[in-house]
C-alpha cells in the first residue's frame, strides 16, 4: 500500500549528531587530527584572550569552522554560517549541539586580528607536520620547492600612479577607467584597495595580474607540505622564499628538487651551502648545474617527483579557494595560505592512513 506524503516537521529526535554521522566518513579522521593539535594549542589560545569577562565563541569551534570552508569550498563566512544553520555534518564538525545558535558571521572579522596575532594559523600548520613526522611519513632527506601567483582581492581599475589624486568616478560601484597605452609598473603605481599586491606575470607572454607569491616546500616521500609562506612579490620573490625555506631544514645531506626557475647561481650556491644537492630543472643556456650533478640517477628521480608540487597548489587554488584571494594584506594572505597548506596535509594524510589499513 502506498504511504502517505505527510510533511509534518518532527519535533524532537532521539539521535545526536554523532549518531547520525557514518563511522566512516571522510572527516572522521580529519577531526581526530585537527582536535589533537587544537588540544595542544589550548595553552596558546588562553594567552590570547581575557580571564574576565562574557565568555567568547571558542576558538577551536571556529578554526574547524574555518577549516571546513576550505574543504568543502564555501566561498564566504556568511555562506558558512548558513550551512551550518542547517547542516548537520558541519555542526558535528565544529561541535555544535542541534539547538545551539549559530554565531554571525561578524564573529570571524572580529577574532581574525587576534588569530593573527597569535601566529595561530603557523601553529597550527607545525602541529600538523609534527604529526606527519610522528607516523613516519616525512622524509628528511628530499624536498621540493616551487611558487604560484595568487590573484590578489584587488582591481586592476584601482592600480594608479603614486602621489595622484584620482578623479571622481562616474560610477562608484564600477568606474569607467581607460588606461590603454599608459605605462604601468610597481615603481610607479600601487593599488588603493591592496596596497601590498604587486603587478607581477607568471612567465612571458603571460597577463600581468595584481597578485601574491605563494611559495611551499614539499617532502619528496609522499608529497606533503612542510612549509609555506606567502609574501609581496617582486622578481626574485619565490628564490628569495625558496632560499629561506631550505635554510631553516636541519643541515646535512639533502636533495632539493624544482623547476627551471631555480636554476639560477643565488639559488644553487644557496642550497650547497646547507649541504644539500640542487637537483633542479637544467636551463639549456646559461644554467647553474652541469652534467655532475644531472648524471646521477637519483636526478632523474627528483625530476618526476617534484611535479606533486603541482598537486598541492591545484588543490588549494580549486578546492582551498586560493585561485582568487578573498583577503587584503600580506599577513591575513600568509594566515590563509598557512591554514590552507595545514588543510591539504590533513586530507593527504587521511587518504595515506586509509591506503594503509
Amino acid at each position: 500500500m502506498r504511504g502517505d506524503d505527510q510533511q509534518t516537521a518532527q519535533l524532537f529526535s532521539y539521535l545526536s549528531p554523532e549518531d547520525r554521522v557514518p563511522t566512516d566518513h571522510p572527516l572522521r579522521p580529519i577531526q581526530e587530527m585537527t582536535d589533537a593539535a587544537l588540544k595542544r594549542l589550548s595553552p596558546r589560545f588562553e594567552a590570547l584572550y581575557s580571564h574576565t569577562g562574557r565568555p567568547s565563541v571558542p576558538p577551536e569551534q571556529l578554526l574547524r569552522a574555518l577549516l571546513l570552508q576550505i574543504l568543502y569550498s564555501v566561498r564566504s563566512e556568511r555562506l558558512l554560517m548558513e550551512q551550518l544553520q542547517y547542516n548537520m555534518l558541519f555542526r558535528w564538525f565544529v561541535g555544535l549541539s542541534m539547538d545551539e545558535k549559530v554565531w554571525t558571521p561578524t564573529v570571524f572579522t572580529k577574532n581574525r586580528d587576534r588569530l593573527l596575532e597569535g601566529e595561530v594559523a603557523a601553529a597550527f600548520f607545525e602541529d600538523v607536520v609534527a604529526q606527519a613526522r610522528a607516523t613516519g611519513l616525512l622524509s628528511d632527506e628530499h624536498f621540493t620547492v616551487d611558487g604560484t601567483l595568487l590573484d590578489a582581492c584587488a582591481s586592476l581599475k584601482q592600480f594608479r600612479r603614486k602621489g595622484e589624486e584620482a578623479p571622481p568616478p562616474d560610477d562608484p560601484g564600477n568606474p569607467t577607467v581607460n588606461f590603454h597605452g599608459e605605462r604601468r609598473s610597481n615603481a610607479t603605481h600601487a593599488s588603493t584597495t591592496d596596497p601590498d599586491s604587486r603587478l607581477m606575470r607568471k612567465a612571458m607572454g603571460h597577463e600581468a595580474k595584481l597578485a601574491y607569491v605563494g611559495s611551499v616546500l614539499m617532502e619528496n616521500r609522499h608529497g606533503l607540505v612542510v612549509d609555506a609562506q606567502a609574501v609581496i612579490g617582486s622578481g626574485t620573490a619565490e628564490r628569495d622564499t625558496a632560499i629561506a625555506q631550505v635554510e631553516a631544514l636541519p643541515s646535512g645531506r639533502k636533495t632539493i628538487g624544482g623547476d627551471k626557475g631555480f636554476d639560477q647561481r643565488p639559488f644553487v650556491e644557496a642550497v650547497r651551502q646547507t649541504g644539500g644537492t640542487p637537483h633542479v630543472a637544467r636551463k639549456t643556456a646559461c644554467g647553474a648545474i652541469d652534467g655532475r650533478t644531472t648524471r646521477h640517477p637519483g636526478y632523474a628521480v627528483s625530476q618526476r617527483v617534484r611535479k606533486r608540487v603541482e598537486e598541492i597548489f591545484g588543490w588549494m587554488k580549486t578546492v582551498g579557494l586560493m585561485r582568487k584571494l578573498r583577503h587584503r594584506g600580506v599577513d591575513r594572505v600568509n594566515w590563509v595560505f598557512l591554514f590552507t597548506a595545514a588543510a591539504y596535509n590533513l586530507v593527504r594524510m587521511r587518504t595515506l592512513a586509509g591506503r594503509a589499513a
